[in-house]
């Protein structure tokens, strides 16, 4: 575990629909922005998160889900951070050379 950033926690049950996550060197930010997405996936039952503790620098990320496997679930939820991460980006550009056009004509 030491070189990946992600890893399935091992647990007794061998249920694809239930899985907790390990991020290494993520946070609060990511947990609650990835959270959020992801329980508005209609077939997600639970989805939380918890830091275990301050001085370790890790994400513990919980999907339950009714059919869908809860890494399916993940994937879905991080495609759509990255698409909304995309276009916040793209509109924050496009908001600076608004401005920055404007300010050239004063």
């Amino acid at each position: 575990m030491e070189n990946r950033r992600l890893v399935v926690a091992r647990e007794d049950e061998q249920d694809d629909r239930t899985k907790t996550f390990i991020f290494k060197g993520e946070g609060h930010t990511l947990g609650n922005a990835l959270r959020t997405l992801i329980l508005k996936n209609p077939d997600v039952i639970f989805c939380g998160y918890t830091i275990p503790h301050p001085s370790e620098n890790k994400l513990h990320l919980r999907i339950e889900t009714k059919e869908m496997s809860a890494v399916d679930a993940l994937r879905e939820g991080l495609e759509q951070l990255q698409s909304l991460s995309d276009h916040v980006l793209e509109t924050f550009e496009t908001a600076v050379s608004d401005f920055k056009s404007k300010q050239m004509e004063l």
